[in-house]
């Protein structure tokens, strides 16, 4: 005699149920803590936004003109105890060399965001998995420099009196720099620590050193923030000392990421699937095997005893 047996759904359409349940007990903290597909227009519209918050907070910052002249002439002190304070040595040298110091106040005004836009569209495109993560020590390194220009207002070296510093952009008429001439009642002239020359360019000759695979742009990487520290000094904008603020925001940040994703951004995978690809690749997998021969249908099958 015949009996009637139902068969469940079973398979994937269960091991989706089961992923869809577990995404959501991992609940939505450990969600942001997973590395995913950064979206374009959210990128350029967060960048976009940042510096522009960073530029308004930092220009905000009171220009504490007597405190930070009374600073700078501490650092520059400290900087003689220490056996250091070559700067104004290395500003009168390269400043007697004329295409030298002309081209290190354009390296100054422009490469500064250059590079490091570019080091942020390479990461999109060829390690979107580390991006974010590569990305938030940036940003962290940023934020506690603001930190650093609000507690602590310094003039630079060729703002100081009686400094015997030249100011390389004033007398070889730099077009375009911030740092003086017409344009630096836009920016803030006594933010000077820490340096963000040196906390941006170090992040960009590491990550460059870390994930290229080609040996001379590695190389490539690790001589950008060398002579950016080189540039710094020579046109006068900052001490030494300034690019170890600069170091110790980048550590600042690196600290944060590690944190937040577990491991450093350059540990994290190269590569990760975008949301709505994975979805499509689950649902396509789901209709192959719904297809396949023999494959369970959810439906009741009578089966015929012999």
């Amino acid at each position: 005699m015949g009996e009637t047996t139902v068969t469940k759904p079973e398979g994937l359409e269960a091991a989706l149920q089961g992923t869809v349940a577990a995404d959501t007990a991992r609940g939505p903290l450990r969600r942001l803590r997973t590395p995913h597909r950064p979206r374009f227009w959210f990128e350029i519209l967060l960048i976009a936004v940042s510096y522009w918050t960073y530029s308004l907070v930092r220009n905000a910052v009171p220009e504490q003109k007597t405190e930070a002249l009374r600073n700078a002439d501490w650092i520059w002190q400290a900087e003689h105890h220490l056996g250091i304070a070559v700067e104004e040595t290395v500003n009168h040298a390269l400043n007697s060399v004329h295409w030298l110091i002309v081209g290190m106040n354009y390296y100054y005004a422009t490469l500064h965001f250059i590079v490091t836009l570019g080091v942020l569209v390479w990461l999109y495109r060829r390690h979107p998995g580390r991006y974010a993560a590569t990305r938030l020590v940036l940003f962290a390194t940023t934020a506690v420099a603001l930190v650093g220009y609000y507690l602590y207002p310094l003039a630079p070296p060729r703002l100081m009196n009686g400094g015997g510093f030249i100011d390389t952009v004033m007398v070889h008429q730099t077009w375009g720099s911030m740092a003086s001439g017409d344009l630096k009642h836009m920016s803030n002239q006594y933010a000077a620590m820490p340096s963000m020359h040196i906390g941006w360019s170090l992040w960009c000759g590491l990550t460059i050193f870390a994930l290229a695979s080609v040996p001379w742009v590695r190389v490539l990487g690790l001589l950008y923030p060398a002579l950016t520290l080189v540039v710094i000094v020579a046109t006068a904008n900052h001490f030494w000392l300034d690019a170890v603020g600069g170091v110790l925001c980048l550590a600042f940040g690196f600290t944060v990421a590690r944190l937040w994703y577990g491991r450093q951004p350059y540990a994290l995978p190269r590569s990760v699937p975008a949301r709505r690809r994975a979805a499509r690749v689950r649902d396509e997998a789901g209709e192959r095997e719904e297809d396949a021969p023999g494959a369970p249908t959810g439906r009741p099958q009578r089966s015929v005893a012999p």
